[in-house]
């Protein structure tokens, strides 16, 4: 009875180590899925994405805003000033941002020299209260975890949602809005687009309108 009952615990133990084993090779594949995906779609494919009427503000001062990044240090808009920055405003369970953060992050590394920045938004957090802390905690380890997988090295901020409304409601995921030096609004994006028109607006973002003007 008693070496059946060893026997027994061997197999539920092997049984259970299969099973984890499974689940940790399906995860992994999944993630290198996203990754290949997001690598190997083709540049002229648009997914959503500015089908819609301009966004208000457009052409317009960028809405100023502090908020904190995943290590509680506080971050504003204005601390970039002179410089050209992606507003995006992602969120871990979108679909469409995981094609597109590797998009910006190779773009974010090819274009910081030039002066440029991106601020990761997340609005993950919907609708929680300030002292709702186990759900802020456990938002948090979910975009740390999003951050660190995705090799995101420019700052990744948290309750975007309390600055929604002054970037428009944000009705989709993604939404950017790319502000040039002067920190105007000169194009915006809803929904996933090319890499290619992602690169463009960052283009036109770092442009130096004093000097366009000039001539």
């Amino acid at each position: 009875m008693k070496r059946n009952t060893i026997v027994l615990g061997i197999t539920l133990f092997v049984f259970a180590g299969f099973a984890w084993a499974g689940w940790a090779n399906f995860e992994y594949r999944r993630q290198a899925a996203d990754k290949v995906m997001a690598a190997t779609m083709p540049p002229e494919l648009v997914i959503g994405g500015d089908d819609g009427p301009p966004s208000p503000l457009l052409n317009k001062p960028a809405p100023k805003f502090t908020l904190q990044d995943l290590n509680g240090k506080k971050v504003s808009l204005a601390d970039y000033k002179g410089k050209a920055v992606l507003i995006n405003f992602w969120a871990t369970w979108c679909g469409p941002c995981k094609l597109e953060t590797p998009w910006l992050v190779e773009l974010r590394d090819q274009y910081a020299s030039k002066g440029f920045e991106i601020l990761g938004i997340s609005s993950e957090a919907d609708n929680l209260t300030d002292d709702d802390k186990d759900a802020w905690a456990k938002d948090k380890a979910a975009i740390s975890k999003f951050a660190q997988q995705m090799h995101m090295q420019y700052p990744v901020l948290i309750n975007g949602d309390s600055i929604s409304k002054d970037y428009g409601g944000l009705d989709a995921m993604p939404s950017s809005f790319y502000v040039d030096r002067n920190g105007i609004i000169v194009a915006t994006q809803t929904g996933i687009v090319s890499k290619d028109e992602i690169e463009g607006k960052i283009k036109k973002a770092l442009a130096d309108t004093t000097a366009q003007a000039g001539k």
